[in-house]
């Protein structure tokens, strides 16, 4: 098979290589998936780029990249029920605490982690729900139901951003974005926030607070949360909560403890790789039915092929994508 691999940190087009490798064969309880797409996420960039915090040298001898990709599943080993064949399906952590993700034509994973893909659902689509599809399934959803309740999304043009706005419109919230210039601002509005803001705004709490009526939010979906913790601060609800799963721009954030323990915030932070069977299964269903009822518009930057994933990684970290970067196997 045709698979990118690394075997040291680097910038991705001195490290990122095109090779042939043998096609994996899927043992007990696993499935062979023939890979359509593989989507190239923030934490693949960082991964490879050697920036995750105490790791200076691969984990592994041989890497290829990726957690996220949809394909079809080829076959299947011992335990697996044979009907599997040929079902479309989603990968979630492909190649987390593993060597070979989905930028490859083929992967082999557990049979849960290959999930059906809706028939009404695109393998481009669906090479997005790992990551930023479950993350913001998770920010909105995992503290229970949203109908009637304020919910803030914070950078709502991202990848996860701006689907945690479609998740909290359709489960019935009032949403209140953010997001950085006019584009960003319009894709936040047409994901169906009622109140958009935009980020760098000096007054940005009073301005939330203003469209609130007096009200305060009383669930906030954070990609920033060391750099938005006083906006945050100000503008939650008492018993409210702050589900971050980002804080790249202040990675040792000061916290205003008092005001927030004041108010008995909750602070959930949503690392998406390490949810427990119980939850993940929960967000699965949630995205099921919300793909199934055509609730998601899953946006798509750019589509490149199998070749050219150094550039994919580089559209990453350009930071100026509307949407996912995908690899078409």
């Amino acid at each position: 098979m045709r698979a990118i691999t690394y075997d040291r940190f680097g910038p991705a087009d001195e490290v990122l290589t095109l090779e042939d490798l043998p096609t994996p064969t899927p043992g007990p309880g696993d499935v062979l998936v023939r890979l359509k797409t593989s989507a190239v996420n923030p934490s693949d960039v960082r991964a490879r780029a050697g920036g995750r915090p105490g790791v200076t040298v691969p984990p592994f001898p041989k890497i290829i990249p990726h957690s996220d990709g949809a394909g079809v599943i080829e076959a299947v080993g011992q335990g697996v029920d044979g009907a599997r064949i040929d079902r479309r399906v989603w990968i979630w952590n492909g190649q987390w605490q593993r060597a070979f993700g989905t930028a490859a034509e083929y992967i082999v994973v557990p049979s849960a982690q290959a999930v059906d893909l809706p028939d009404a659902v695109g393998f481009a689509e669906g090479a997005v729900l790992g990551i930023p599809g479950l993350t913001a399934c998770h920010t909105v959803l995992g503290g229970g139901p949203v109908q009637g309740k304020r919910v803030l999304v914070s950078g709502a043009a991202g990848s996860v951003g701006n689907l945690a706005v479609q998740i909290a419109t359709a489960a019935g919230a009032e949403v209140f974005a953010t997001a950085t210039g006019e584009a960003g601002m319009a894709a936040a509005q047409a994901a169906g926030a009622a109140h958009v803001f935009d980020y760098n705004d000096a007054d940005l709490a009073d301005r939330i607070l203003s469209a609130a009526n007096g009200g305060l939010i009383d669930r906030i979906v954070e990609v920033e949360f060391g750099k938005n913790a006083t906006t945050n601060t100000a503008v939650i609800a008492e018993g409210g909560t702050i589900a971050a799963y980002g804080s790249a721009k202040d990675m040792a954030p000061t916290l205003p403890f008092y005001p927030l323990m004041f108010k008995a915030v909750t602070i959930d932070l949503a690392l998406i790789y390490l949810l427990g069977d119980v939850e993940r299964a929960a967000r699965i269903s949630d995205l099921t039915r919300l793909l199934e009822s055509g609730s998601l518009n899953i946006r798509i930057s750019e589509t490149l092929q199998l070749a050219d994933c150094a550039k994919a990684h580089q559209s990453v970290e350009g930071g100026k994508r509307q949407g996912a970067v995908l690899l078409e196997l």
